[in-house]
């Protein structure tokens, strides 16, 4: 037989010439979609802890690999980071300052991964570890009101991505205009104004867990993760939930 005979052959038979093992897989992960997307967003958000379990053990280079791996999701910053097997979950930007480098710079700033005393910095941000860490949430959240719940409209979608977005931007504006450690955002005085300085001093001019800044990446984070799976999950479900693999071959080819 010629190849443009088996060519041929093989185009003829399409899936029903799989094996039964494949087809049961690919009918087995339609079903229990939910369950795979909430292993890889499991997988994808605890790899950056692993960065400072390595660190504590000695396995530098280990830990370097993660570091490196999610440098280019996240800017890495410190100040704005948890730290595990330390004195605190979080570091202002003076004690960071004090422990490496005193700058500003944050190409300078992300390098710095920690020590045996304040422990070892997540190779992501607190605004990435409720951005993503939400998505699992909710996910496994919508399991139990995946037959009733309907989908998010595009418009709500946008609604609940919006904070978070004006929340990164005045940080990224803030950092660009005055520096960090010295923006709008960092002492955030119109704030303290508002509130005719109602809370402590560190609430307002601090990123540390508890602060102001980090309650906001901490709930637009949420309202983040929420928007997408309200949206995307009942989707998914009316799209897979009776679907076969065989069935749902048309649908990928439109």
């Amino acid at each position: 037989m010629t190849r443009e005979d088996r060519f041929a052959s093989f185009a003829q038979t399409g899936t029903d010439g799989l094996p039964d093992q494949i087809d049961r897989l690919l009918n087995w992960l339609l079903r229990h979609w939910l369950l795979v997307v909430s292993l890889l967003i499991g997988l994808f958000v605890g790899l950056p802890w692993l960065a400072p379990l390595f660190m504590e053990l000695g396995w530098t280079h280990a830990a370097d690999v993660v570091y490196w791996l999610y440098r280019t999701q996240c800017h890495q910053l410190p100040q704005r980071s948890f730290f595990l097997f330390g004195a605190k979950p979080m570091y202002d930007l003076a004690e960071i300052q004090a422990a490496w480098r005193n700058t500003t710079d944050p190409l300078l700033l992300r390098q710095f991964t920690g020590n045996a005393q304040m422990g070892w910095k997540v190779a992501w941000s607190d605004r990435m570890v409720s951005m993503y860490g939400s998505l699992l949430f909710w996910g496994l959240a919508f399991w139990p009101l995946r037959r009733r719940l309907k989908p998010l409209p595009w418009w709500g979608l946008v609604l609940l991505l919006l904070p978070m977005a004006a929340d990164g931007f005045t940080h990224l504006l803030s950092d660009l205009l005055g520096g960090i450690g010295t923006g709008f955002r960092s002492d955030n005085a119109w704030l303290a104004i508002l509130t005719n300085h109602l809370f402590p001093a560190t609430f307002y001019a601090s990123d540390v867990l508890g602060s102001f800044n980090s309650w906001m990446r901490l709930v637009t984070g949420l309202l983040f993760g929420l928007g997408v799976v309200w949206f995307a999950h009942p989707r998914l479900q009316a799209a897979l939930s009776n679907t076969t693999y065989h069935d749902a071959v048309p649908l990928y080819e439109r």
